[in-house]
């Protein structure tokens, strides 16, 4: 190093004092030629450690840019599976979703399946019962002096005459349907029967429906007699 060489020069000064107080110029000149030669071989050997501790230097510098880029790359890395782990995690929810909106869509699919089998089950059980009254509309013409009508939303006007014996032509009407529970419900009764919403659930539980008209029939004569 530096120092060393310092102190290296300094010993061979020293020596050079001491060699020169005790020998001759002939001993003396042979010790200068040996010191200038020891010195152009330090300063060569000083200048080939120079150069290979700025070599050293610049490996080192290289070594470190290396390190960086290797750290740089191992961060990119990390971020990378990072985001590639997120992006797994993202499919796998997405597939739970997909299961779950299909399993939602065959639950729908089933619930609606059976739904329009209940309705369609209704509907024809109403169209039945429609179709019956329909037939029996001859027998109550007949015998209590009854106009049956079909009209919308697939309900029957009952209009009874011959009731009011100063006016025969009065009509006297119900409007009677039937609802999504399959029940007989009156819809509107002109003039109005307190007596109505009994003789509704009455047909209800015993499902004689020609009663059931004959017993309005009764109360709107009774109401006639008012």
């Amino acid at each position: 190093t530096e120092d060393e060489i310092i102190l290296f020069e300094r010993e061979m000064k020293e020596f050079w004092t001491k060699l020169k107080s005790t020998y001759g110029t002939e001993q003396i000149n042979q010790t200068l030629a040996l010191r200038d030669s020891c010195k152009e071989s330090i300063k060569a050997l000083s200048e080939k450690w120079s150069k290979k501790l700025k070599e050293g230097d610049l490996m080192i510098d290289k070594i470190q840019e290396y390190s960086n880029e290797v750290l740089q790359q191992s961060q990119c890395i990390s971020e990378n599976q990072e985001h590639l782990t997120e992006i797994k995690s993202n499919l796998n929810q997405e597939e739970e979703q997909k299961k779950d909106l299909a399993d939602s869509i065959q639950e729908l699919k089933e619930e609606l399946m059976k739904k329009k089998e209940i309705i369609s089950s209704k509907n024809k059980a109403t169209k039945e019962r429609v179709e019956r009254l329909c037939k029996s509309k001859a027998l109550f013409e007949e015998r209590l002096g009854l106009e049956i009508r079909r009209i919308h939303n697939e309900q029957l006007q009952f209009i009874f005459r011959h009731i009011d014996h100063k006016d025969p032509d009065k009509p006297y009407v119900f409007t009677l349907s039937i609802n999504e529970q399959g029940d007989y419900e009156v819809t509107s009764c002109t003039p109005p029967l307190d007596c109505i919403a009994e003789f509704q659930l009455k047909v209800r539980e015993t499902n004689n429906f020609s009663a059931f008209v004959a017993n309005i029939r009764k109360a709107f004569t009774a109401l006639s007699y008012k």
